[in-house]
């Protein structure tokens, strides 16, 4: 048992790092195959981004004694890189 407290980029952070990049730059994203290991990580790319609405609650309802019961935070969203799959019958 650990404690895993990964520095989350902010937008800031992440603009500073591609303003040197030509627009046409793909972006890939490699997920951790389990907290803080990226020894075998996933390659994924980068296919959409928009603000999501989170229950921070888990319980779908809204307003709690003046605290929100949802936020919105800016999501990427990665999907496997372009090649042929074997077709997942699950």
């Amino acid at each position: 048992m650990f404690d895993h407290n990964p520095q989350v980029w902010t937008a800031g952070r992440l603009r500073e790092v591609l303003a040197a990049l030509p627009d046409e730059t793909p972006i890939h994203i490699g997920v951790a195959d389990g907290p803080g290991d990226f020894e075998g990580y996933g390659e994924y790319v980068l296919v959409d981004a928009e603000p999501v609405e989170v229950d921070v609650d888990g319980d779908g309802e809204g307003d709690h004694d003046g605290e929100p019961g949802h936020r919105v935070q800016f999501t990427l969203f990665a999907d496997a890189a372009a090649g042929a799959y074997h077709l997942d019958l699950d």
